[in-house]
């Protein structure tokens, strides 16, 4: 009874695969207990009893880790112990899934895109297929031939199946040769079809409009398309000929040639062959006269002669290109006095002698209806027949181009006096004259840069004694000013004397004049402007700072002078400025101010840009600014104007009512 309910526990009637083996490690505690039945009993519930030897029961490890990666691995023991089959599969099975197994992985594989559509006008576009053929054509009105061969050209084109028939030209035939049909899709029969490249192949026959077309051959490049369609081509045929072009490539009957000359022979083997000449007419000693160039045509054909003249663009004369037409030239003429030679019908009686090939010879003269040509120059194909035909291997190049004169230097007409030299002279260079061209350079580098000097005039009259000037030579335009500082009580209104200009110096030539410039005011220099004589006595601390940085530009005599001029100021006590500044306070006072108001303002901020500022406004260049203009420029420089030293120098430095002389008082800020 324990045996009985052993198997009966052991055995389940819902489990009827009890009796498979396991397969994959799978299945409960319950599948491994039951094992198959015994041979002959049948497999029904108490029949199969469970094995009393098999105690393992648990399921076989499946995952392991190697060096740290988890690694699956098949089981090879079931539960119980049971070995367990590696494949429960037939070798087919085996093969059928592992040709199926992108399939079951993947699915089922995508269809491929559908190729590009490329239009036929695109993947056929310049590509024709040429074929050789030729046609025969009756012959009805002739006796020597009966039919004649015409070969022709059949092109295909295979961008829209159209064709074109070309025959070859051939010269002088005497036949509409060349497009004998144009290009077109070609009827094949009267059901409306037309002829397509299939259609084509070496040795048969096409009928195109009634005309009967036989193909030998075809090009590489058709060969090479027809098979690869697969068309299988024929052997190429065997072009035909003319019969009556044969016959006249045969050599000609010999026959004596008659004592007098041959025409038709010298015009069939001279035919199209020219001598070139390059000549010139010489006319320069009639008035109006020039040389003037030609080429000159002698055609070997029928030994005629034809001028054509050279033009050139804007030569004056006009285009006629034939000076002389194709003609026979006389050389030498019965001399015919009773008959007018403008009438005259020249004929072979009249003439002695006609111009050949031998008379052109290049280098020397030529005369043709009593105007003479000098050759001297021609094409090679002349030059190849002289030396085959008369041994002259060496006709030369002459050079006839004129020699370039030398420009005619351009005069100007003498100095007006009305404006500047340069400004006048523009009037002569072109029609609506332009303001003469400025060294922008000299002007950009030498801006606001001013030499100033002090001046007496040097004049006979008694009243001009005394009277001082300062000149201010500007080094950006080379312009000079003058300016007379006032004197009270002298009688002489003071002021500009002169405005900028430049100032020639005396005996220059009027067309070119020679101006003042720096190197010609030092002291003691004598400056004559427009007559009027000045020396030079005293020049500023910018001028002479300005001649020791250029001493190059300099003389000896006025480095000399400039020496002398420091020796003596540093031998003799400071002076005041000079009375031409219209400055009249007592020299050791100012001086002592000066003194005074430096150290005072020693640190001021714009201490170096008070001279420019008041330049700005002196464009003058006098040294005297309105009082008004003198302390807005205070004010923006921030120059202590309510100071009782800096009131006592302003009243010090005043000229007149509404004028400052603002030399001194820049010394005063600046040094």
């Amino acid at each position: 009874m324990e045996r009985r309910k052993t198997c009966e526990r052991g055995t389940s009637p819902g489990q009827p695969g009890t009796t498979k083996p396991f397969q994959g490690g799978g299945g409960g505690v319950a599948d491994a207990m039951m094992s198959n039945p015994e041979p002959g009993l049948p497999l029904l519930p108490g029949t199969s009893c469970a094995d009393p030897t098999k105690t393992d029961f648990h399921r076989s490890q499946t995952l392991s880790y190697t060096h740290g990666y988890a690694m699956a691995r098949r089981p090879t023991v079931g539960i119980g112990g049971d070995r367990l089959q590696v494949n429960q599969l037939s070798q087919a099975d085996l093969d059928e899934l592992a040709n199926k197994a992108p399939l079951l992985t993947y699915g089922e594989p995508k269809p491929a895109a559908p190729p590009e559509f490329i239009p036929a006008h695109v993947a056929f576009d310049k590509k024709v297929l040429k074929f050789d053929a030729y046609f025969q054509e009756d012959v009805s009105m002739s006796t020597d031939e009966h039919y004649r061969i015409r070969q022709v050209h059949i092109y295909y084109y295979l961008e829209d199946d159209s064709m074109s028939v070309m025959e070859p030209l051939v010269e002088n035939s005497g036949i509409p040769q060349g497009k004998l049909i144009k290009r077109q899709r070609l009827p094949k029969n009267d059901r409306g079809d037309h002829y397509h490249w299939k259609d084509l192949n070496r040795g048969i026959n096409i009928t195109v409009y009634g005309r009967t077309f036989h193909i030998v051959d075809c090009d590489g490049f058709t060969q090479e398309f027809l098979e690869s369609q697969g068309i299988e081509l024929n052997p190429p045929g065997k072009m035909a000929l003319d019969p009556y072009t044969e016959l006249r490539k045969r050599p000609l009957h010999q026959y004596v040639t008659p004592s007098d000359f041959d025409q038709l022979k010298q015009f069939l083997t001279f035919d199209k062959q020219v001598l070139r000449f390059y000549a010139i007419w010489d006319d320069t000693d009639s008035m109006f006269g020039e040389c003037r160039k030609y080429i000159i045509h002698y055609y070997l054909m029928d030994d005629t002669v034809e001028i054509r003249e050279i033009h050139e663009r804007n030569d004056g004369h006009d285009p006629f290109p034939v000076l002389m037409n194709r003609q026979r030239m006389p050389k030498i003429l019965v001399d015919a006095k009773n008959f007018p030679k403008c009438v005259l019908e020249i004929s072979d009686q009249e003439v002695l002698e006609w111009y050949t090939a031998k008379d052109f010879i290049v280098g020397k003269p030529l005369t043709i209806l009593g105007r003479t040509f000098f050759i001297y120059d021609c094409d090679p194909f002349t030059r190849h027949y002289y030396k085959e035909k008369f041994g002259i291997s060496d006709l030369p190049c002459i050079d006839v181009s004129k020699k370039e004169q030398p420009p005619v230097k351009q005069e100007l007409p003498p100095y007006n006096g009305f404006g500047p030299v340069e400004d006048s002279a523009q009037n002569c260079f072109v029609l609506i004259p332009k303001a003469p061209k400025k060294d922008i350079i000299k002007m950009l580098m030498n801006e606001n840069k001013v030499l100033r000097f002090l001046a007496s005039l040097e004049s006979p009259y008694p009243e001009d004694k005394g009277r001082q000037f300062v000149f201010s030579y500007f080094l950006a335009t080379d312009m000079i000013s003058i300016f007379e500082p006032p004197v009270r009580n002298s009688g002489i209104i003071g002021g500009k004397y002169l405005g900028r200009t430049k100032v020639a110096k005396p005996h220059s030539p009027p067309g070119n004049p020679i101006y003042y410039g720096p190197s010609d005011f030092f002291i003691g220099a004598v400056i004559d402007v427009f007559g009027h004589r000045f020396i030079i006595l005293d020049i500023d601390d910018y001028a002479l700072r300005y001649m020791e940085s250029n001493a190059a530009q300099y003389s000896p005599e006025a480095l000399l002078s400039i020496q002398n001029h420091v020796q003596k100021q540093e031998a003799s006590a400071p002076k005041l400025e000079k009375k031409a500044m219209g400055v009249d306070p007592s020299m050791q006072e100012l001086e002592a101010l000066i003194d005074r108001i430096q150290k005072q303002v020693k640190d001021h901020p714009c201490r170096d840009n008070i001279r420019e500022a008041f330049q700005v406004y002196d464009k003058e260049a006098t040294g005297f600014v309105d009082k008004e203009e003198f302390f807005k420029i205070c004010s923006t420089l921030s120059i202590p104007v309510d100071d009782s030293l800096t009131k006592e120098l302003i009243r010090m430095c005043s000229h007149g009512e509404d004028k400052i002389n603002y030399y001194n008082f820049v010394r005063a800020f600046s040094n």
